[in-house]
């Protein structure tokens, strides 16, 4: 049986295969700082507010974006064109004709191979919350490319 991530482009995914394919690391969900200059973006290692930073879930993920103002919709267009989608992200990762990693869940077949990969942003980042805007420069971070 062939997996429907390597025969279907992202615009022909259903609902259902589309939140399938995210391997739920959270790294889309980490606070980002662009320079206005040079357009380069920075990870912190500052979560949004609305994600448990130990599930790695949205607590919230119905009504996101409408509690945060700058929450995408990910879809097939917007996974081809975002520069800073992680270059581990599977969205990022099919729009460029890339295969999935063997630590994917889909692939390795275990949710947990996610963080034994070290790729998940459990127990490695604090949520917005307890941070202030102006100390995000203090967040950033050099593991997530």
């Amino acid at each position: 049986m062939t997996a429907f991530w390597e025969t279907k482009a992202l615009a022909e995914l259903d609902a259902e295969e589309w939140e399938r394919l995210c391997d739920r690391c959270g790294r889309c969900c980490l606070l980002k700082l662009e320079d206005t200059a040079s357009g380069q973006v920075a990870y912190t290692a500052v979560a949004c507010k609305l994600l448990d930073i130990e599930r790695v879930r949205c607590t919230d993920y119905a009504r996101r974006r409408q509690r945060v103002a700058d929450c995408l919709a990910l879809d097939a267009d917007l996974a081809a064109a975002i520069a800073w989608l992680p270059a581990t992200c599977a969205y990022r990762l099919r729009a460029e004709g890339k295969p999935l990693p063997d630590w994917h869940p889909l692939v390795s077949g275990d949710p947990r191979s996610v963080r034994a990969a070290g790729i998940s942003i459990a127990g490695r980042v604090v949520s917005e919350r307890f941070v202030h805007p102006a100390a995000l420069v203090e967040h950033i971070i050099r593991w997530v490319e």
